[in-house]
């Protein structure tokens, strides 16, 4: 007995009646199952926070380290992690380790376009996401992307772009006077803010601004006067554009003379200009207006839209006490009482929703074998959401507060591509997913049992009276009904269960 899927139309009234009446903090609906073993409210909260998605296996991996701040305390030591899974991923578009010249080349030549290639950096990106044992190194690798940002679509850049994440993910838990020499004098940045053509008869002062109004210290701390200086201090970097793609510092280029900026002032005689670009770097990332500036936006990402002035100061004191280490400043932020009553405060993203529905649905995907393996497809549904990851044009990098990702139509969407997963419909190539029959925890099961189950192991916590209410309200189904392998609601309504759950408050916030 089969019946076609409810159309696309009913599921979104199905799914906001329902989404209206889940709330987060419910008592459960009945006694729990125990099938799924749930961490404590805290460790949930912070593993939730600091990662991809919670399900069952990472669960375990939180249980085996010790707790949650055991757990997140190695996760601050990645090195000490195996990633064998994230890792294979790496093999599977080689020519993101391909030469500047030789993309180039392979371009021109048509054999593969810049923008083929950088679809293929960030499907490399969603698949470490969704596969990584390391998930405070990949959400850090992804703060900083976008802080420091180089959006991957550029006709030029993308020579570059590639070497540039793998850069940023090597420093992303280091020290950000260390990160911000790396990313402001790579040949990325370099092409993308125009350094690479600026000279110093005509110094291009893009960098030299966005370094000082998106990077470090923010608007309000510098004059006119400092952005020309802040240019005139990072003539000397280029790149041989166009031809063999070559990044080198030019001292002929450099242009000499007294510079200041804020309260840093050198008076640049020598035409080799690194190491003063390198004092001049680190003077901007050790300064106070730098160090709130990085503790606010790590508490807007972390903890909630507008942290407290309070936590904001203590973050940048512990920042600049450790000579801008980040870890310590994460470890402080976690043990922030404003971090603990924080819990669902924060709206999953478009590139974290995705990432998240295939983990807690238990998708796998194949080898991007053919064009239209679900490695692929998932980015073209990560674009449906409003942006596909590291796409953000302007140097200010993707916005983190709630509201740049609440609008109706970005909600419409995820309630589509929750459906769409849900069914199994797409994308199909190289693209296993649990079957309906699957889920059931026994071969016969009441349906609010089913409801439980299903929660625990998507939501990481019991169903509430409401999320279940709004279950039965999607599937028609009631609470004592009795869900066996013949049942409609695994016949073909599954996929309307399913998704009420990750319409739900609980899903879309973290």
């Amino acid at each position: 007995m089969t019946t076609p899927p409810p159309s696309r139309r009913a599921l979104v009234g199905g799914a906001l009646a329902a989404s209206a009446v889940a709330a987060a903090t419910s008592a459960p609906a009945y006694a729990a199952s125990g099938s799924i073993r749930l961490l404590s409210g805290p460790d949930r909260h912070l593993v939730t926070r600091f990662s991809y998605g919670l399900n069952p296996t990472l669960a375990h991996q939180v249980r085996k380290a010790g707790g949650g701040h055991a757990w997140f305390e190695r996760q601050l030591r990645p090195s000490t992690i195996a990633d064998v899974d994230a890792a294979k991923v790496d093999t599977w578009w080689p020519e993101l380790r391909f030469s500047p010249t030789k993309l180039w080349q392979r371009q021109i030549q048509q054999v593969q376009g810049g923008w083929e290639v950088m679809a293929n950096y960030q499907r490399r990106a969603l698949q470490r996401r969704l596969r990584t044992n390391r998930p405070v190194l990949e959400m850090m690798s992804e703060f900083w992307e976008n802080h420091l940002n180089v959006p991957v679509n550029g006709d030029a850049q993308f020579t570059y772009r590639a070497a540039y994440g793998d850069m940023i993910r090597k420093h992303a838990l280091g020290r950000f006077s260390d990160l911000l020499v790396h990313a402001i004098t790579h040949p990325a940045m370099l092409i993308y803010l125009d350094q690479a053509t600026s000279t110093k008869a005509h110094p291009n002062e893009n960098l030299g601004r966005e370094l000082l109004e998106c990077h470090t210290v923010g608007r309000g701390h510098y004059t006119e006067d400092h952005v020309k200086a802040s240019a005139r201090i990072l003539t000397g970097y280029t790149v041989d554009m166009w031809d063999t793609w070559q990044a080198l510092y030019n001292p002929e280029e450099h242009w000499r003379g007294t510079v200041k900026v804020m309260g840093f002032r050198d008076a640049n005689t020598s035409k080799d200009g690194r190491d003063l670009t390198r004092r001049y770097l680190r003077y901007l990332a050790k300064h106070p207006a730098t160090a709130r500036r990085i503790a606010w936006k790590l508490a807007v990402k972390f903890v909630k839209d507008k942290p407290s002035s309070t936590l904001v100061g203590h973050l940048a004191k512990v920042y600049l006490k450790n000579d801008t280490a980040i870890a310590p400043v994460l470890r402080a932020l976690v043990a922030s009482r404003e971090f603990q009553r924080s819990v669902g405060a924060k709206v999953r993203d478009p590139g974290e929703d995705i990432v998240a529905t295939y983990r807690l649905l238990g998708v796998r995907l194949g080898s991007p074998a053919t064009y239209d393996a679900g490695v692929n497809a998932m980015l073209w549904q990560a674009g449906t959401l409003g942006i596909t990851p590291l796409a953000w044009p302007r140097p200010d990098g993707q916005p983190i507060d709630n509201a740049s990702w609440s609008s109706p139509a970005r909600l419409m969407a995820s309630l589509d591509m929750h459906y769409t997963l849900s069914g199994g419909w797409w994308p199909r190539e190289r693209t296993h997913y649990i079957q309906p029959v699957d889920r059931l925890p026994a071969k016969q099961v009441r349906f609010d049992r089913l409801v439980d189950d299903l929660s625990r192991r998507i939501l990481h916590r019991p169903a509430s009276d409401k999320l279940l209410k709004a279950c039965c309200m999607a599937t028609a189904a009631k609470p004592g009904e009795i869900i066996s392998d013949q049942h409609p609601v695994v016949l073909w309504l599954m996929p309307r269960l399913l998704t009420t759950i990750l319409d739900s408050p609980d899903f879309m916030s973290r």
